[in-house]
């Protein structure tokens, strides 16, 4: 058997005795993380770098 904390032990009782917050916790997991991606809005950020010199201190 392997280790398994007091704190699973408790949320695995927790939500066999309160089988409504799976959705709720489904739900939220929607609400703020699974979204979506656009990948033309992940590339803008890397397309406005500016390049940076070897050492930033020198003077040109």
């Amino acid at each position: 058997m392997s280790y398994v904390s007091e704190f699973t032990k408790f949320m695995n009782d927790w939500l066999t005795q309160h089988p409504e917050q799976q959705q709720e916790r489904r739900d939220g997991r929607a609400l703020w993380w699974d979204k979506p991606q656009d990948p033309a809005l992940q590339q803008e950020p890397l397309a406005s770098r500016v390049a940076q010199k070897p050492y930033p201190y020198q003077v040109d």
